[in-house]
């Protein structure tokens, strides 16, 4: 399946006992030429919390487990309609902290409530010592430091949407640093658990374009918590008015926040496409 061009393997746990598979195992099924290939996996499995109808686990393509996916969010909902596992239109799904209130919308596009975004260093978590900062409104800017020259463009905002995000706005996205310093944030030791790193042109007050580099898949087509990450930051410093069209390079979602009442942050709502590829077998 793939969401805006974010491809996963979408596994069926219920009805078959899937605990075993290893993080090898897991590398080989994403590997593109030796594989079925994928940015990441999604196993959906029975929850096992009352206030949950499923629960579903993501690992990345290099075999590690994470705490989040926007665009895998999407593909869930669809697998389990079309599957016939569920036939509720909206869903709630547990992932690795919260729980996610997923819907099928008439058009065939998926909106996903995502939670209030994470702020707190320590949650996210990331760790400021030591790091330059300056301030943009209401957001709250640290250098990176990196192997070349830093500019005013590696100054990122951080927060986490159930998974730690480093934004920073470039002049223009097609030549942004993506690939050279995405590998080089992304492990960047203020970040424990790494860190998707995401590169934001904002077109106007209501739209943009964005590029991802994901922790463990590198740079994919697309990436919905970054997306909401992106937007989050954009509008806490000043540059955005939600909602916001997000152009990615495998397709557009639409993400809207309310942003900070009475010291609370508002939930996310990110609205964007699920689409099955492909169906089949294989044998571990």
């Amino acid at each position: 399946m793939h969401g805006a061009g974010n491809d996963f393997i979408v596994l069926n746990g219920i009805t078959q006992d899937l605990s075993g598979i290893t993080r090898e195992q897991w590398q080989s099924l994403a590997h593109r030429q030796f594989g079925i290939g994928a940015d990441q996996i999604l196993l959906v499995e029975k929850a096992s919390r009352p206030d949950a109808d499923f629960k579903y686990r993501i690992f990345n393509a290099d075999g590690g487990e994470v705490e989040q996916c926007g665009n895998g969010s999407r593909c869930f909902v669809r697998f389990v309609l079309d599957q016939g596992l569920s036939s509720k239109n909206s869903l709630r799904v547990e992932v690795a902290h919260t729980v996610l209130t997923l819907k099928s919308l008439p058009d065939g596009q998926v909106e996903v409530d995502m939670g209030a975004p994470i702020f707190e260093h320590s949650q996210i978590p990331f760790d400021a010592n030591g790091l330059a900062s300056m301030q943009e409104f209401q957001e709250m800017l640290y250098a990176i430091p990196l192997d070349h020259p830093a500019t005013h463009d590696s100054f990122v905002g951080v927060v986490s949407m159930g998974n730690p995000h480093a934004v920073q706005v470039v002049s223009d996205i097609d030549s942004a640093p993506v690939l050279q310093e995405g590998p080089e944030i992304e492990k960047y030791p203020a970040f424990p658990k790494r860190v998707n790193v995401g590169y934001m042109q904002v077109v106007n007050r209501n739209e943009i374009q964005l590029r991802v580099y994901e922790r463990g898949a590198g740079e994919t087509l697309a990436c919905g918590t970054g997306a909401c990450a992106a937007v989050v930051s954009g509008i806490r410093r000043g540059l955005l008015d939600s909602p916001v069209k997000v152009h990615t390079r495998g397709g557009d979602l639409q993400i809207a926040w309310g942003g900070i009442v009475n010291q609370l942050a508002q939930a996310v709502i990110m609205t964007g496409p699920a689409v099955t590829v492909f169906e089949g077998e294989t044998e571990i």
